[in-house]
């Protein structure tokens, strides 16, 4: 290891004993012995096990040549600080964990994106979360969770004129202050329509998926579709298309909880109404292989969270909300046949 970075680190363990007791004797020890760089490295080397995958990672990532990252990884040189910081950020790697630190902070981020008009980053990112969603697929124990009190992109994604409308509902309320775009000028791509229903039917592939529903989530849609309605934002038409795309949701739902499953992958979904009200999205992936939880804001963007703690509690919260709902997929037969009539009776004043 180089002088200056030596004086750097050492420095810097110092500066962290002042502001965070909890920093111990063994974690000053071993990044004195420079095992917290190893044990970066064997962090690098679990997130992409193949060396190869690691190489070409790290030269897409840092935009250094192959050799380059040769070295770094035999330690013959170190990776920047810039670099560690870089790797730390995108591939969500806890640095406080590495170096034994218990901040008692746990670290949340929040990626915005523009789903109308993705950039070729953003595009890349959100086709990483496809290839996630195969992934974890063949992993048996992997459990995806939302509660919702809005109708979950999991679910409008394979329907086109209801995820044409939530992007328009979006850029109604947080896109130009100026100028106020109506339905009909809301224009999906062929690219982003395709990349929607690739993220639908790779939803449709985690083995075991559980929704809670607020009871008024269809009935306020319905509500706000018939304000845009009333002022010229949707027409007649567009309404009434809409309205199709909602009608067969409610009858792909059904099907859902008849049969406990997704019709075309028979992977386990298991549907509740929640008897409370819901105040916002959540939801956690759980699996051996990936660790997260998401809250849901401003509608479109997600807080998210890959801390094991954070991850667990969030876990035991979201189940919580179990007791103060009803399951009507495949038991309650009664209060699932109420609950669906109630909702096309509400489409129908649509």
């Amino acid at each position: 290891m180089h002088t200056y970075t030596f004086t750097v680190i050492f420095f810097l363990i110092i500066f962290l004993c002042y502001l965070c007791p909890s920093l111990n004797k063994t974690s000053i020890e071993k990044m004195g012995n420079n095992l917290w760089y190893e044990v970066f490295l064997e962090t690098l080397n679990k997130k992409y096990p193949k060396k190869q995958d690691l190489l070409q990672a790290l030269m897409d990532l840092l935009f250094i040549e192959r050799e380059a990252v040769y070295r770094r990884l035999r330690q013959d040189v170190i990776f920047t600080a810039h670099e560690i910081m870089k790797i730390a950020e995108e591939w969500h790697i806890s640095l406080d964990s590495l170096i034994g630190i218990n901040t008692g902070v746990i670290p949340f981020q929040m990626r915005m994106l523009n789903y109308l008009e993705p950039s070729d980053e953003e595009t890349k990112f959100l086709r990483q979360v496809v290839d996630g969603l195969h992934i974890i697929k063949d992993y048996p124990d992997t459990q995806f969770m939302i509660i919702c009190n809005k109708l979950p992109r999991q679910i409008t994604a394979g329907f086109p004129y209801l995820h044409q409308y939530n992007l328009f509902k979006w850029l109604y309320h947080y896109g130009s202050e100026k100028e106020v775009i109506p339905f009909s000028q809301v224009i999906v791509s062929k690219e982003r329509s395709q990349l929607t229903a690739d993220y639908s039917q790779a939803v449709k592939c985690v083995p075991n998926t559980s929704y809670i529903w607020d009871r008024h989530l269809l009935d306020n849609m319905i509500s706000d579709i018939q304000y845009f309605h009333s002022i010229q934002m949707i027409t007649d038409e567009e309404k009434n298309l809409i309205k199709k795309d909602l009608s067969d949701l409610v009858e792909y739902t059904n099907v859902m909880a008849n049969e406990g499953c997704y019709p075309e992958t028979k992977n386990k979904v298991n549907l509740y109404i929640s008897e409370l009200n819901i105040d916002t999205n959540y939801s956690y992936t759980f699996s051996r292989e990936a660790n997260i939880c998401f809250i849901h804001v401003f509608e479109k963007f997600e807080i998210y969270s890959f801390d094991k703690a954070m991850v667990t509690n969030f876990k035991t919260w979201m189940l919580m909300m179990k007791k103060t709902s009803v399951q009507i997929s495949e038991v309650d037969l009664r209060t699932r046949i109420n609950f669906f009539a109630k909702k096309r009776k509400i489409l129908d004043e649509l």
